[in-house]
């Protein structure tokens, strides 16, 4: 097991990366995880039943002003090994998924508190001029640091089996969990007020409510607001630039 527990602990740093983005978030899910995983572990037919079973959880999981209120990729890491090595059942295997998961949104959020001390001193290297010392600060310093908060993780949870995990859980202060709950119900909000921010022109807003309205109370999946939003696009895109040959006609 020490060496899927090793496997694990990179993994998961390696997928929350975002590395490639698309492409880590698509190798991250439980179900692609659980390949390895089986191979590794000489049971690959109940890797992937174990794994399609926790996929289902998380199968509509939205990252809201890049915040997920769950870890996908982490409970499968755990659960996975843990399920195949102890022969649970997927039930079993799901009730250990749940709480890895939340417990990896709180770690997410205590990473990302800790880097406002990085996004401070790429500020203060941007005053320099100092393009190098950005860098680092930006991508090479947090990187590191999510390494020593993320490996430690699944390589002791699944080093020392499904016990330690509920142990774990049951350590964390009501207050931290609660402060980090809250932390994660702002985020959302924020995140849609960035979008807005980032769309600036007044003019692009209502396209911004009508997409959004669209599916909250029209119940239209996002790939078909996402189609809409093509159309329109590409309509806005034709009749400006027909207005402008009009024009300069």
């Amino acid at each position: 097991m020490t060496s899927v527990a090793i496997f694990a602990g990179i993994y998961w740093w390696i997928m929350k990366t975002d590395i490639g983005y698309a492409i880590t978030h698509a190798i991250r899910q439980p179900l692609f995880v659980a390949l390895p995983i089986g191979i590794m572990m000489g049971n690959v037919s109940l890797a992937i039943q174990i794994g399609a079973a926790i996929q289902l959880l998380y199968i509509g999981l939205v990252a809201a002003g890049s915040n997920l209120p769950a870890d996908d990729c982490l409970a499968g890491l755990i659960a996975i090994p843990i399920a195949v090595q102890t022969g649970l059942s997927t039930e079993l295997a799901i009730a250990i998924a749940v709480p890895v998961g939340i417990m990896g949104a709180f770690v997410d959020q205590l990473r990302k508190t800790i880097n406002v001390v990085f996004v401070h001193m790429a500020d203060k290297y941007a005053e320099q001029g100092d393009v190098k010392k950005i860098k680092m600060a930006a991508v090479v310093y947090p990187t590191i640091l999510s390494f020593f908060i993320r490996f430690p993780i699944p390589f002791l949870a699944i080093t020392y089996g499904a016990d330690a995990v509920t142990e774990f859980m049951a350590m964390i202060p009501a207050w931290l969990t609660n402060g980090f709950a809250v932390a994660g119900g702002i985020l959302p909000a924020l995140g849609f007020a960035l979008t807005i921010f980032v769309i600036g022109k007044k003019q692009l807003l209502p396209w911004f409510f009508i997409g959004y309205f669209m599916v909250q109370f029209g119940k239209i999946p996002v790939f078909g607001a996402a189609v809409f939003g093509i159309c329109a696009v590409l309509l806005i895109t034709y009749y400006t630039s027909k207005s402008k040959e009009h024009g300069g006609a």
